[in-house]
């Protein structure tokens, strides 16, 4: 005699293979992959693009002109259109990481955005710029990644970075200088910032607060990278950006004052 077995709904092995598999696997947190993405974008945002093409056209930028591998250097070495292929490639080092993000934290549940974890990841693309490790943690400035991180903060940094991206364009088109476009657009971020959230009725001071704290982390650390900029400055000494390529002997001047400036 053939005796029926009948599972009870709560039984293990009353559901199919597939909802047993469902069971004992448990997927990954949105707060999860939002640290999972900050790693990546450190290991993005360590990509050196401006020597990766500066490589691939005979020249290497960490031992020519001023021995920085951003935009700027790469586009006096190469010539305007480098400069924006350079400059493009690492903003999107951080935008690209930033969108992502902004995508995860929309799918959260609660209402409260963790902007903590959204700005993480920003910082890991920064970080790596910086502090890349496939170049012995010697990077660049920053200011690409950090357009990027800022842009991609939608809408609390987006709206006033645009802002601020058309300070530096405007500072640049009357001083034809990037670093003090870079300088003036850094440290007026923040301000901007509030005015604008003030103006939006955001919760600048409250909930939105870390925000404010990272946007005034992010100014100081592109002025501190820009200080060797900042002396020059004051001396008379720094070099305007032109969009074609310098001369063999503007180029060996750079070079050189790129070396004394080192050993000082």
């Amino acid at each position: 005699m053939v005796h029926q077995i009948t599972l009870s709904p709560c039984h293990p092995l009353s559901h199919s293979p597939t909802q047993r598999l469902a069971d004992t696997t448990s997927p990954m947190s949105i707060e999860t992959k939002l640290a999972v993405l900050a790693i990546a974008s450190y290991f993005l945002g360590s990509v050196p693009f401006g020597l990766i093409i500066g490589r691939l056209k005979g020249i290497d930028p960490r031992t020519a002109g001023s021995g920085n591998i951003g935009a700027t250097n790469v586009g006096r070495l190469l010539g305007g259109k480098y400069f924006a292929l350079v400059f493009t490639l690492d903003l999107l080092k951080g935008l690209l990481p930033m969108l992502l993000a902004a995508w995860l934290v929309r799918h959260l549940a609660d209402n409260d955005k963790p902007y903590l974890m959204w700005m993480l990841v920003g910082a890991g693309s920064i970080a790596g710029h910086l502090f890349p490790v496939y170049l012995k943690f010697k990077g660049g400035k920053g200011v690409a990644t950090s357009a990027g991180v800022l842009l991609g903060l939608w809408p609390f940094y987006t709206l006033p970075g645009l802002l601020v991206v058309g300070l530096f364009i405007a500072v640049y088109a009357i001083t034809r200088t990037v670093s003090i476009g870079s300088i003036i657009g850094a440290g007026a971020f923040p301000i901007v910032y509030v005015l604008f959230g003030v103006w939006k009725q955001w919760p600048v001071f409250t909930t939105q607060l870390p925000l404010l704290i990272f946007a005034i982390l992010v100014a100081v650390m592109i002025v501190w990278k820009h200080r060797t900029n900042i002396r020059r400055l004051l001396a008379g000494t720094e070099h305007s950006f032109r969009m074609e390529t310098q001369t063999g002997e503007e180029l060996a001047t750079e070079t050189q004052r790129h070396g004394e400036e080192k050993d000082s």
